[in-house]
């Protein structure tokens, strides 16, 4: 959160100063001059621009939520790209104009007296609104690059309030700033980050569709730098530099920062500094001459509030008008007979609908395209009598519900065409059918590695017996690893996981508790000095239950839709047990079975692969690309057949394992939704 604020601190500050530098002129002149009544003309165009610059973020967010995904990159880029224009001209700008800053405000308004309220209104409203505009701009474009507004929020504020205090002191000659130096120094960190929110721009327009070379990488450090740790956080917050960057980003930041930090300093080095400005002294307006008749005047209040509002009314029918309200939602009934009545051709967007059930029997509902059959958007398990939003956008293409009712037959509406709008994601549909082949060839692992368990098993028990305690503990990780490679496995495996690979956690009498039994039961011992004796009938229990498991198995039910979920789910367990060190009772070997666990995770992917490819393919690209960073990770803790401890990992190293299984995992949760069995299929 704080490494997002700093930039939005700075825009804040430096903003905020400007804007309060003009309205601390302002102010001062009106006052000099005799004209305290005419004050509240001068906050009611602050008032006025700063509604104006509120209604702009507004128009940004709502008109970007109402886009497609693509739309959205396309079009946030191209605004970073704008908001980095903006606050170049307006670092040169400040710069330039810096010495003679208050006497060209002086000037304004002392032209603005002599033409009534309406003028000082717009003086104001025009000297304040710009840097209204830009400061929104900027917040719109840095929130969006760090995925969430909290920070540059924050960090805003507490520049525009440190700004107003500042302006307070130099109109109360508490404080003298030499601006131009400020300006200076904080134009040359501005241009730094504005540099980085044009790569930020740059690779959105690529990811929209807009710019060529989204897939060109000059820079690929995701191998070797942590992304999640905190120095990493802090480069991209500030200064949006990623591990992972594209030639067209590198050459946009690299030749901006060349180019325009050199014209920038090069100016700033002939233009001599000059003090903060003095408060102005201008002679008082001249007054209305005696005798001359008042006009009607209407209620003082009338302009505040018209020139206050305006900005927020004109962006509610912008927004209304651009269709990105969900509250525009047309209800559509659904039941067992009859699907999707009250469907009409929606606008292209984003739309809500409100699903109405209005049958006998709980229904699960889907938008798809009837001609494929994908999904567009789904609402689960509709009661009778309920109603639901389905939120969906919608683009150029064919649509129609489709709705089933309990194990009944799917119902589909008539389909209705839409035109216009960008492309939009749909997800084919995935049948119990369709993960038959990737079933019976998971399955076949499974039986192939229950086999080599059961050998392992058996050389581990005997080892034991014999009183070779330290081949043991070499056989007790191979067959461990091979059990641990098997984790999609786990949910139908019934009391046998327990058995074979059961925690001593929750157990009455923790180690020792005659329940523990084991991998995990023999470890204890194994790396605790009990004797031979001890151990012997856990290991052969051990091996008995290797073999009943192997027996078992053909038999067992394997739910298909466990497939998609365990590719999630293994290294979920991993982040919770392995690499918190939990699950280990001595052999410190956590990054061993964390290795194996990928093993399993790889094959998980091998069989599922095709039907990932066809829906979403540029998914596994990315997932590969993170298993092998994952990989060499647990390699570099692996020297001369020994694993590294978890605790023992240095900080660093520590972090950047958490932070590339986090990443693998974030990268792999979509694959549940995609390949779920929907009844629509």
């Amino acid at each position: 959160m704080w490494d997002d604020a700093f930039p939005s601190f700075l825009i804040g500050l430096r903003e905020g100063l400007e804007a309060g530098l003009i309205v601390s002129v302002l102010i001062a002149t009106l006052v000099r001059s005799g004209a305290r009544s005419r004050l509240p003309q001068v906050w009611t165009g602050v008032l006025a621009a700063i509604s104006l610059a509120l209604s702009f973020g507004a128009v940004l967010t709502f008109t970007a939520a109402s886009l497609s995904a693509t739309a959205q990159e396309a079009f946030g880029g191209a605004l970073s790209v704008v908001a980095v224009g903006f606050v170049t001209a307006m670092v040169f700008w400040m710069r330039r104009s810096a010495r003679t800053f208050s006497s060209e405000i002086r000037e304004k308004v002392t032209g603005a007296l002599g033409m009534g309220a309406g003028m000082l209104i717009v003086t104001s409203f025009l000297a304040v609104g710009r840097e209204g505009l830009e400061t929104a701009l900027f917040l719109w474009t840095t929130a969006r690059a760090a995925g969430e507004s909290a920070g540059p929020l924050t960090g805003a504020g507490i520049g525009l309030v440190l700004a107003a205090g500042l302006c307070w002191g130099l109109y109360r000659r508490v404080l003298h700033i030499n601006l131009t130096k400020f300006f200076t120094a904080t134009g040359a960190v501005l241009i730094v980050i504005a540099a980085g929110v044009l790569g930020y721009g740059l690779r959105d327009l690529q990811e929209g569709r807009v710019l060529p070379g989204g897939t060109s990488y000059a820079v690929d450090l995701g191998g070797s730098v942590d992304a999640g740790a905190w120095y990493s956080t802090l480069v991209q917050g500030v200064f949006n530099l990623t591990p992972t960057m594209t030639w067209l980003q590198v050459a946009g930041y690299a030749g901006y920062l060349a180019v325009v930090m050199t014209l920038f300093l090069r100016g700033a080095s002939t233009r001599p500094a000059d003090p903060a400005p003095k408060a102005p002294q201008t002679k008082a307006p001249r007054t209305k001459p005696a005798g001359m008749p008042s006009a009607r005047r209407r209620p003082a209040w009338v302009a505040p509030v018209a020139v206050v509002a305006a900005p927020a009314v004109l962006a509610g029918a912008v927004v209304a008008l651009g269709g990105s309200r969900p509250a525009g939602a047309q209800t559509v009934a659904v039941s067992e007979t009859d699907c999707g009545k009250g469907f009409t051709a929606p606008k292209a967007g984003r739309q809500t609908f409100r699903m109405r059930n209005t049958g006998d029997r709980t229904s699960e509902v889907y938008l798809v395209d009837p001609g494929t059959g994908a999904v567009y958007g789904e609402v689960e398990g509709l009661a009778p009598g309920t109603t639901r939003d389905l939120v969906a956008t919608v683009a150029g293409g064919t649509y129609a519900w489709r709705c089933v009712a309990g194990s009944g037959k799917a119902v589909t509406s008539r389909a209705v065409r839409v035109t216009g709008g960008g492309g939009t994601t749909a997800i084919v549909p995935v049948s119990a059918q369709d993960l038959a082949a990737p079933l019976k060839s998971y399955k076949a692992y499974v039986d192939h590695g229950l086999a080599a368990l059961v050998t392992q098993a058996h050389r581990l028990s005997d080892d034991v017996t014999a009183g070779r305690l330290g081949a043991a503990r070499a056989d007790w990780l191979t067959a461990q690893r091979t059990y641990a490679s098997l984790g999609a496995a786990y949910g139908t495996f019934e009391a046998y996981d327990q058995k074979i690979d059961g925690r001593p956690d929750g157990l009455p009498g923790g180690v020792h508790d005659k329940d523990f039994t084991g991998f995990r039961r023999i470890e204890y011992g194994l790396w605790h000095g009990q004797s031979a004796s001890e151990l012997t009938a856990p290991a052969q229990q051990l091996a008995a239950d290797a073999a009943g498991l192997r027996k078992a198995f053909p038999t067992q039910d394997f739910d298909p839709g466990d497939l998609p979920l365990r590719a999630h789910e293994i290294l979920e367990n991993t982040l919770q047990f392995e690499l918190t060190g939990d699950a280990d009772q001595g052999s410190g070997t956590e990054l061993a079975t964390a290795d194996a666990n990928i093993t399993g995770t790889r094959e998980l992917l091998t069989v599922l692969r095709p039907l990932l490819t066809s829906r979403a393919p540029h998914l596994l690209p990315t997932v590969d690309a993170d298993l092998a960073r994952l990989q060499k990770l647990l390699d570099s803790a692996h020297h001369s057949g020994s694993w590294t401890p978890v605790d023992r990992l240095e900080a660093t190293a520590r972090a950047r394992l958490n932070g590339a299984t986090g990443q693998l995992l974030e990268d792999l949760s979509p694959v549940p939704d995609l390949l779920e069995i929907r009844k629509s299929a």
